[in-house]
């Protein structure tokens, strides 16, 4: 089961930049790798610490976050992307490390407190005895030589539907020239434009350095049928031209099941009826309408006599009105 960045941290969903930053700094103090050299548990702890404060310390990464959850750790929305694969970047001194506000790479001794705190531990000052001190700088110079993998991006076309219910697809990746084909799950309302945090399956590191992460560029694929505008589906719907008059039910079809759509007496082309919650939805529970815009079908072949009567009818009902009073330069 994915952490959960607010638990990890000690704060509710409702705190503040600066509590998320409080807390952070508290818990890093506590579990830096440089105070539990030997402690693979106190490592694990401050990895998550960091990835969990990457995220919630980034607003556009946060509003991802609580929109689709853990399954996604969205990066904001990315424009189009080329390519299968490609090379990333340093990515700081442990996995998903970030900064304070500003940017930039996270200073050690503001975070411990500077000279006199954090520094000091590691200068062999007072009482500590050269032996203790070369232990010391040979564990850093072990440390040193890990080097983390980089990460690598690639582009992923997702079907409407999929992108719309989640799921899992299959996604190839170029790993230094071999092609490798990985399972994914897509989180449910992933919008066009996104990017996707693969942790770990990047390139591999050397001297036991932890692998890059996999950042895929999404593309969602247009619908024959349905539109997106944010959590909003559109569609457009035809109707009889009785049904406009008289009133009618119509079964409209939804990612969530097919729904009866009341089409109200007289209603004329280009009205929108909603169908609240039945539009795009979120693993947070979170959950978009649907819009159906109605179009009038007149019949294509009817008798022409059938077609007169309904002409007189329809201009009888009309009277001298102009149905475009409004239309003026």
């Amino acid at each position: 089961m994915a952490e959960d960045h607010y638990q990890t941290l000690g704060v509710p969903k409702s705190a503040s930049a600066e509590d998320i930053r409080k807390a952070y700094r508290e818990l890093a103090r506590k579990y830096h790798p440089d105070l539990h050299p030997d402690d693979n548990a106190a490592k694990e702890k401050f990895k998550k610490v960091q990835t969990a404060f990457d995220v919630l310390n980034d607003a556009s990464k946060r509003e991802m976050y609580d929109r689709y959850g853990s399954s996604f750790e969205g990066v904001g929305a990315g424009g189009p992307g080329g390519g299968w694969a490609g090379g990333g970047g340093g990515r700081g001194p442990f996995p998903g490390a970030g900064g304070f506000p500003g940017g930039g790479e996270i200073d050690l001794e503001s975070l411990f407190g500077g000279a006199g705190g954090f520094a000091d531990m590691f200068r062999g000052a007072g009482g500590g005895g050269g032996g203790a001190a070369a232990g010391r700088a040979g564990r850093g110079r072990k440390r040193s030589a890990q080097v983390e993998g980089e990460d690598l991006t690639a582009r992923i076309e997702v079907p409407f539907k999929l992108a719309i219910e989640g799921g899992k697809t299959d996604v190839r990746v170029d790993r230094d020239g071999k092609a490798e084909t990985i399972s994914v799950t897509i989180p449910q309302g992933l919008p066009n434009g996104a990017r996707m945090r693969l942790r770990g399956q990047g390139l591999p590191g050397s001297g036991g350095g932890a692998a890059g992460d996999l950042l895929l560029e999404v593309g969602v694929e247009s619908h024959p049928v349905f539109r997106r505008d944010g959590d909003t589906l559109e569609l457009t719907l035809p109707v009889s031209l009785a049904e406009a008059i008289e009133g009618a039910k119509v079964d409209v079809p939804t990612p969530w099941g097919t729904i009866s759509l009341r089409i109200p007496a007289n209603t004329s082309g280009g009205r929108k009826l909603r169908a609240a919650g039945m539009g795009v939805r979120h693993s947070n529970g979170a959950k978009g309408d649907l819009i159906a815009e109605v179009q009038i079908v007149l019949p294509e072949a009817a008798d022409p006599e059938v077609v007169a009567r309904l002409l007189d009818a329809a201009k009888a009902a009309a009277g001298t009105a102009s149905p475009r009073p409004q239309l003026r330069w």
